[in-house]
C-alpha cells in the first residue's frame, strides 16, 4: 500500500523495516514527518552519509548518491583523499528529501562534522563513549561521560550530551576558529585528559584487546569522520534514536527509552538538543599543543598491528 507526502511517493510502507526492528517503514517515515523539525537542522548542509537496509539484503552504508536520485535532491561533490575519488553526496535540507530517504529505507544518517560551504571547519569537537559490550555496560558510559565533563570543565569548555543510540554516548563541544587539524590534536587530548581522572575506567586504546572491559573514549571523530546525528534512528532492534539528555539525568535513562515509537512525544516546539548545546567556542592552545604529541589512533594501531604480527609469525616459526 503506498500514498504520496510533499510530492514524494511512497512505498511498501507495511513492510517490516528490517528483522527484529519491530516497527514497519509506515513507522520510520511517520518518525521522520514527527521529528522533521527538529531532525532537519542537524542535517542541513552537511554531506550526508546514510546506512540503508533493502529487503533481503544486509545494510549498508551510502556515500554517492544514486543515479536514480531525484533532480530536487540537492547534492555536493567532496573529493576522497582515501580513495582517490570524487563522491556526490546528499545535502538532507528539508521534509521532501527526508521523505525520499526515508522510503529508500535509509534508516541512519550520518552528516559530515562540517558544513559544505566550509570544509576545512569543523563545527563541533566530539568524544563517543563506547563501554563493553556486556550487559549493563551503559552505567560505565553514564560514568565516563563525567570523566569527559569534569576533563572539559578544566580545559574551560562546556558540551551537551546524548546517548547514540546504540550502546554509549556523544559529547558535542560546539567550536570556532579551529582547522581539521586542530580540532583533531584538542579531541585527542581531551580523551587523554578524561583518561587520566580514572585510567581504570576508561581508556584511550584504539585496539579492541587493550580496553580490558573499560570504556573507549573514542577521539577519531574529526576529519573525514562521521557520527549518528542527534535523532537519527539506528539499525538495532526496537529501532531506538539518537536522543538528547541532560547531563544531570543520564544516571536516570537508558537507550532504548528513546525509539521511533516513544521519542516524537517527548518532544516539544523547542528542541532540546538546539537548547543543550553552548555556543560556539575557541579550544585552548593548551589542548591542542597536547593533542599534537598525541599520535592519532587509526594510524598508531596499524604499525601496533603490524609490529605484533610480526612477532606472532616469528614464534611461530
Amino acid at each position: 500500500m503506498g500514498e504520496t507526502r510533499d510530492g514524494v511517493d511512497l512505498t511498501n510502507l507495511d513492510a517490516p523495516l528490517f528483522d527484529g526492528a519491530g516497527a514497519t517503514k509506515r513507522d520510520l517515515i511517520d518518525y521522520f514527518d514527527a521529528v522533521s523539525g527538529h531532525f532537519l537542522p542537524q542535517l542541513a548542509g552537511r554531506p550526508l552519509s546514510v546506512i540503508r537496509v533493502l529487503r533481503g539484503q544486509d545494510a549498508f552504508m551510502q556515500k554517492n548518491v544514486p543515479k536514480y536520485t531525484p533532480s530536487w535532491v540537492r547534492t555536493t561533490e567532496v573529493w576522497a583523499e582515501a580513495s582517490h575519488r570524487a563522491i556526490r553526496y546528499a545535502l538532507c535540507d528539508d521534509r521532501r528529501t527526508l521523505l525520499w530517504f526515508g522510503n529508500q529505507r535509509a534508516v541512519e544518517y550520518h552528516p559530515a562534522l562540517a558544513r559544505a560551504d566550509a570544509p576545512d571547519r569543523q563545527t563541533h569537537l566530539i568524544i563517543d563513549l563506547d563501554p563493553p559490550e556486556e550487559d549493563g555496560s551503559f552505567g560505565l558510559a553514564v560514568r565516563a561521560a563525567a570523566l569527559v565533563r569534569e576533563a572539559l570543565t578544566a580545559s574551560g569548555l562546556t558540551g551537551a550530551v546524548k546517548t547514540s543510540g546504540a550502546k554509549g554516548l556523544h559529547v558535542f563541544v560546539p567550536i570556532r576558529d579551529a582547522d581539521t587539524e586542530e580540532v583533531a590534536a584538542a579531541t585527542r587530548a581531551l580523551a587523554a585528559r578524561a583518561e587520566r581522572v580514572d585510567p581504570a575506567l576508561a581508556t584511550t586504546a584504539f585496539i579492541r584487546e587493550d580496553r580490558h572491559g573499560k570504556v573507549f573514549l573514542d577521539a577519531t571523530r574529526a576529519g573525514g569522520a562521521t557520527v549518528a546525528a542527534a535523532y537519527s534512528p539506528r539499525l538495532r532492534p526496537g529501532v531506538p534514536v539518537s536522543f538528547p539528555v541532560a547531563w544531570d539525568d543520564l544516571s536516570d535513562i537508558t537507550p532504548a527509552d528513546f525509539t521511533i515509537h516513544t521519542a516524537p512525544a517527548l518532544l516539544t516546539t523547542t528542541d532540546p538538543w538546539t537548547g543543550a548545546l553552548p555556543g560556539p567556542q575557541p579550544i585552548p592552545q593548551d589542548l591542542i599543543d597536547e593533542g599534537r604529541t598525541i599520535p592519532v589512533a587509526r594510524v598508531a594501531a596499524m604499525h601496533e598491528g603490524k609490529r605484533r604480527a610480526a612477532a606472532r609469525r616469528k614464534a611461530e616459526s
